[in-house]
């Protein structure tokens, strides 16, 4: 899958409102994102992409309020894992799926 820049995909006036800084009425959550495999209208975001329990988080676009560019992780072998900081609207619902070991 490949990744996308967000900044180019969030609609113009969800950017530009917040040009400034972050937005007061917005909460931060930091991770890689990723295309959502079903929905265009909404962002996956993977927390802690390169650890060993990483969380998956489900947000609509419409409620990224702000984005902002992190440095990139980077892999043992190397790879770049393109890192951003989401403000997500304050009050939005967003879903986390976390792995387990069936047992």
């Amino acid at each position: 899958m490949d990744n996308v820049n967000y900044l180019e995909i969030l609609p113009l006036s969800s950017i530009t409102k917040y040009a400034n800084g972050h937005p007061s009425d917005g909460v931060p959550f930091t991770g890689c994102p990723r295309v959502h495999p079903s929905d265009k209208g909404k962002l996956i975001l993977v927390k802690d992409p390169l650890g060993n329990e990483p969380k998956v988080l489900e947000f609509n676009l419409e409620d990224i309020l702000f984005v902002e560019e992190n440095p990139s992780a980077v892999t043992e072998a190397g790879e770049s894992v393109p890192m951003v900081k989401l403000w997500v609207k304050r009050g939005a619902v967003g879903v986390i799926l976390e792995p387990f070991e069936v047992a």
